[in-house]
């Protein structure tokens, strides 16, 4: 494959700002955090510059290989990395990179039109994190190399090798275990991540292997976001094609693609801006839900589609809406709220794809009138659901559907009324609800026990999750409403717990709780609200009156320490469920702030966390048992849990 020449790639293009300093003493400043998020950051740092070369036109092929030894290697097909002097440091610009933050070729439009990545911070960042960072360049009919040891430190010189026809960037690195707290690449973790980047970047081969297990896996799309939307909805009754459309307007290129889908509530929107996920959205997504509401309403409008000639809200459009938005722009025009890239805030990308959709998605409802029939039909079922809803909140607040709202009268309220430090303890079963209802601290803890398990809200009408009477309780409890009508400044608690034995039974129930969260409150997923109470497995005792102590263990390892703790003697309790916890105990182990061991539940990966929902909670179980098949080791402690939801 012949290098596209379009742009000059040297030393010029490399800007100096400041060097590196401060990364090892407080790494979590730059990646987040030690633990394995902050580890695969060092790889998406790496892989960022590979994507940043290949999306510029530079090379359509990268590999990135877990190595037996621990390390991991990111091969790409671009210019290679530049091995000329910097004039104004004097030394090579690939040695300048490595070492030196805020130093790159991404901060003008010379070397890139469009980069992502930390602004020239990632391969310094990655450098300074490793045992050792290993950079062969294949340029200019030389292969290049140069190494660095602990932490950045130069360890053999830029040197020439040998000759060669390739031309790219390999880089190798291994993860300081001083410095995390798990030094293990994760393949799914890589492979999700890799797939990802093939959607937004088409035609690009991304191949990822694995030494260790001897694992390959290789992504290229055709056609992209439209492919995208095809996995995402893969499990799902959908409403028409997936619809797509692209331009390019004063520097800003865009790529939308969208599908709508039936007996979906949620509308599910991800946006990118050069190739970066923007978990906060920002103005290319408040352009997406400004156009396709305009178009909506314009054509109901023109058509005499519309009820009582009452146009429909925004919420009312997007239901059941799967959609990706992905941008490309100059660092020139880049902005970004706050102090990480989770919320664009460049001004003109809001027109920009406003006009696209509107425009396009115009021409489309014409061309296609059954779609667009049925679509308003579905948007204005949404419409007369939402206002029935708000009449329904009206009358529950005029205390006038008592009779018709089926509420259980289990609820154990909280008594003070600082919202913010009450809980919720949604409690598996009468027993430990009458524990917890005895432990707990009745100011600012309340106890909502269930009867049985709850509905499973996957794949359900609105009308049947309303009657369910654990869900109602719920959501009345929690007291700020529900899908797209879900508003979190009324939530009447600061965190919700859910508590349930440490069973099948239990996790079986956290799922079902996780899954009414994630589909109709997922605000308070997001907010970080939601948590796990982890009761423990044992308490280890001894002794009695004076001499008498104990110790809780919440695993083998903690049993074997509490052994040692107490000493000789001891006896061990091992809890089945928490119904076996006296109020004391439960109170102290599990409900205590000063003691008690709680999960945050947060959504690392949303795209994953959807299709995995949407397969293990869903109607197919096709889907599913071919899911179980080839992921879950029946033989082995199964992780998924840990991994999809956090």
């Amino acid at each position: 494959m012949e290098i596209n020449k379009k742009q000059a790639y040297d030393s010029s293009s490399i800007e100096y700002l400041e060097g590196l300093e401060g990364v090892r003493k407080r790494p979590a400043m730059y990646i987040g955090s030690t633990n394995t998020y902050g580890l695969h950051h060092l790889v998406w740092e790496i892989v960022d510059n590979a994507v940043d070369e290949a999306l510029n036109g530079y090379g359509n092929k990268i590999t990135v290989t877990i190595n037996k030894d621990g390390s991991l290697s990111v091969l790409d097909e671009g210019r290679g990395i530049p091995v000329d002097i910097h004039k104004k440091t004097k030394m090579p610009a690939v040695q300048l990179i490595f070492t030196t933050l805020h130093s790159g070729g991404k901060f003008s439009e010379q070397a890139y039109k469009s980069s992502a990545g930390l602004h020239g911070v990632g391969s310094a960042v990655t450098n300074a994190l490793s045992l050792f960072c290993d950079v062969t360049v294949y340029k200019d009919g030389k292969i290049n190399h140069i190494r660095f040891e602990n932490g950045g430190k130069l360890k053999q010189p830029l040197e020439v090798l040998g000759t060669t026809l390739k031309h790219g960037t390999l880089v190798t690195f291994k993860p300081d275990p001083k410095i995390f707290s798990t030094v293990e690449f994760k393949w799914d973790t890589i492979y999700n991540h890799l797939q990802e980047s093939a959607y937004l970047l088409k035609k690009v081969h991304f191949i990822l292997k694995d030494e260790r297990t001897k694992n390959e896996a290789e992504f290229y799309y055709e056609n992209g976001l439209r492919e995208y939307i095809e996995n995402l909805n893969q499990s799902k009754q959908v409403l028409g094609p997936v619809i797509d459309f692209s331009d390019e307007t004063n520097n800003i290129s865009i790529e939308l693609a969208f599908q709508y889908c039936l007996e979906d509530y949620n509308e599910t929107i991800y946006s990118y801006v050069n190739n970066v996920r923007t978990r906060d959205g920002g103005t290319h997504e408040s352009g997406f839900k400004t156009g396709i509401t305009k178009a909506v309403n314009d054509f109901a409008e023109a058509n005499n589609l519309l009820r009582n000639k009452q146009k429909l809200e925004g919420s009312d459009i997007r239901e059941g809406l799967t959609a990706i938005v992905s941008l490309r722009m100059p660092e020139s025009i880049l902005e970004f709220e706050g102090q990480t890239k989770g919320k664009l805030g460049t001004q003109q990308a809001l027109s920009a794809v406003s006009n696209l959709i509107y425009t396009k998605f115009t021409y489309y409802l014409n061309e296609n009138k059954e779609f667009a029939s049925n679509l308003i039909r579905k948007c204005i079922d949404s419409q007369t659901a939402r206002l029935e809803a708000r009449k329904a909140k009206e009358e529950v607040r005029n205390k006038k559907r008592k009779e018709t709202v089926i509420l259980s009268d289990k609820l154990t309220p909280a008594h003070g009324k600082d919202y913010e430090l009450n809980e919720l303890f949604i409690v598996e079963g009468d027993s430990a609800g009458g524990s917890a209802k005895k432990g707990r601290n009745p100011k600012t803890q309340a106890i909502l026990p269930l009867r049985g398990k709850p509905l499973n809200t996957d794949s359900i009408t609105m009308d049947r999750l309303l009657k369910n009477e654990e869900i109602a309780t719920i959501i009345n409890t929690i007291g700020a409403g529900y899908g797209s009508n879900f508003d979190i400044d009324n939530i009447h608690y600061g965190k919700i717990i859910i508590m349930t034995d440490a069973d099948t039974d239990g996790a079986h129930i956290q799922t079902l709780l996780l899954t009414f969260f994630y589909h109709y409150m997922k605000p308070l997923i997001n907010a970080g609200k939601v948590f796990v109470a982890v009761p423990p497995l044992y308490r280890v005792y001894k002794g009695s009156g004076k001499d008498y102590k104990y110790r809780y263990a919440w695993d083998d390892n903690e049993l074997n320490e509490a052994k040692k703790e107490i000493g000789k003697g001891y006896s061990i309790t091992r809890y089945k469920g928490l119904g076996e916890m006296d109020p004391n105990q439960l109170k102290e182990s599990t409900m205590d702030p000063k003691h008690r061991l709680l999960l945050q539940v947060n959504i690392d990966d949303p795209l994953v966390v959807d299709q995995r929902v949407s397969i293990l909670m869903g109607k197919d179980s096709s889907l599913r048992k071919k899911w179980i098949e080839e992921n879950v080791d029946f033989n082995q402690n199964d992780e998924f849990m840990k991994e999809v939801i956090k």
